[in-house]
């Protein structure tokens, strides 16, 4: 009785958090824009953002160039080495700039920002804001939210291209496959709507709320210790891995499952 009893707080402790973490998202998206909020979006966007550049970059073109040689490797024992374009943009564009992007994103920037909105917690940073009348959903966490919502998917386009040129520096310059017909495979292939829109972009945004949700919430609930901060920081990181890897499923099977 006791193990039931204990199971029943766990999932009543579960479905309250998810409560209250989607009424906190909700009203701090549907809150009125400030000009002061336009300013620390924008100063969020490089933060977030442009920060995480660089592992984006490198990460890309080295999967890019993993992708490659093992494509190569594979379609040349069939003789269809004409098809490296084509297999290497749609495996990028479709699963894995967004997929491995998100990873990437809520290792670097959703940990931070968990971590930032804890400290700021545990110094009464926050509670300060709500005793001089500031808002701190709307000055602390809609700026985060909303520059981590728009930062995702522009790195996954980064992701994708620079993917595509890893595969052609290891497929085309190293293992000698054609150029015209990587680019050509790569055009006859790759449809905007269906592989860069809906594969690419659409998975990024749907992505980037959950990881970035997940942060500021986890920020903003934490308990206000040294440990508490870290729990909270090593769970956005896991709960955001577990949930665009799910997603990423429900996401394909709806656009490319025909489901």
């Amino acid at each position: 009785m006791n193990a039931i009893a204990s199971l029943g707080r766990r999932v009543i402790e579960r479905v309250r958090g998810i409560g209250t973490a989607a009424l906190m998202l909700l009203q701090v998206l549907f809150s009125l824009p400030t000009w002061l909020g336009v300013q620390l979006f924008i100063y969020q966007m490089y933060r977030v953002g442009v920060m995480s550049l660089l592992i984006i970059v490198v990460s890309g073109l080295f999967i890019g160039a993993v992708l490659g040689l093992q494509m190569y490797s594979i379609l040349v024992t069939f003789g269809s080495e004409a098809m490296l374009g084509a297999a290497v943009s749609l495996t990028l564009l479709r699963e894995l700039a967004p997929v491995v992007a998100a990873l990437l994103f809520a290792g670097r920037a959703g940990s931070a920002l968990t971590a930032e909105i804890g400290l700021m917690k545990a110094t009464e940073q926050l509670s300060s804001m709500e005793m001089i009348g500031v808002d701190p959903l709307k000055r602390v966490i809609s700026p985060r939210l909303w520059a981590g919502i728009f930062s995702l998917p522009m790195l996954s386009v980064i992701f994708a291209a620079v993917g595509i040129m890893g595969g052609k520096m290891v497929g085309v310059d190293f293992l000698g496959a054609d150029e015209g017909s990587y680019w050509s495979g790569m055009e006859n292939a790759v449809q905007f709507y269906k592989d860069v829109f809906n594969g690419t972009i659409i998975k990024s945004f749907v992505f980037a709320f959950i990881c970035t949700g997940i942060a500021v919430y986890q920020g903003y609930a934490c308990e206000p210790t040294s440990e508490g901060i870290a729990t909270s920081t090593t769970r956005t990181v896991v709960y955001s891995s577990l949930c665009v890897l799910g997603f990423d499923f429900v996401l394909t099977a709806v656009m490319f499952g025909g489901v």
